[in-house]
């Protein structure tokens, strides 16, 4: 059987096509099963809200069950290298915030490579970082907390979601801004050093949880729940 040249081409291109038609088709059935959510960070913060809200939206026009498992622990680390050992079958996802970013210069030795080991997906969230104090607190805003730390040296805690955890940076930055010295206490989420969901930089003078937390402002004469403070001109970027 002779083949003419246009008729060989186009069974040699349709040939060519059938391994990308083929992956495509186990793509377009994916999950079969269902998938995991891994969070670096205890139930009840934003990081696991998030993912909460996210995998209830995959699960309504995916068909499966996208199930969330916390596994806080090493500014996210555990949570990190159990996804990385995990199968690359897309069945496993991590849920990554800023600690994930930074781990590879806070800590020395790490068992995977982030940028290497975690492919990206989608962004999901965007969130400020909001300075929190306990009622206790006599400052009432950023300028006489920042007096008030630097009278008081070291008797004003900060607790943070975790070491390396996006409050913990916030705060150490704010330190070296404001050149003031807090104690960082670092807890597993957010959830475990407050009632109230999110995750925020909190100072304080006690690290008991309460359901009433002021944000701190800093062109209001009191404290409000409403977000409208800035921070001091100097230290602003």
């Amino acid at each position: 059987m002779k083949l003419s040249r246009r008729k060989f081409l186009h069974l040699a291109a349709a040939a060519a096509a059938l391994p990308a038609v083929s992956r495509l088709a186990r793509a377009q059935a994916y999950p079969t099963r269902p998938v995991r959510i891994v969070v670096g960070f205890a139930a009840g913060g934003s990081t696991d809200i998030g993912a909460r809200v996210i995998g209830q939206w995959l699960h309504e026009r995916l068909g499966q069950p996208f199930v969330i498992e916390n596994r806080p622990g090493a500014g996210t680390n555990v949570a990190t290298e159990s996804v990385v050992r995990a199968p690359p079958d897309g069945y496993t996802l991590l849920m990554v915030g800023p600690s994930s970013a930074v781990n590879a210069t806070l800590y020395d030795k790490l068992n995977f490579v982030f940028l290497r080991d975690i492919a990206p997906v989608a962004s999901l969230i965007r969130q400020p970082q909001i300075m929190l104090a306990n009622p206790s607190v006599t400052a009432q805003t950023v300028p006489e907390l920042i007096a008030y730390a630097k009278a008081n040296p070291g008797k004003i805690t900060m607790a943070s979601a975790g070491v390396g955890s996006a409050g913990h940076l916030v705060g150490e930055l704010f330190k070296l801004m404001a050149g003031v010295d807090f104690v960082h206490v670092p807890y597993r989420g957010i959830k475990t050093v407050q009632s109230s969901p999110g995750k925020f930089s909190l100072v304080g003078q006690t690290l008991e949880a309460t359901p009433k937390l002021s944000i701190l402002v800093q062109d209001r004469p009191t404290r409000s729940s409403p977000v409208h403070g800035t921070l001091p001109g100097h230290l602003r970027g």
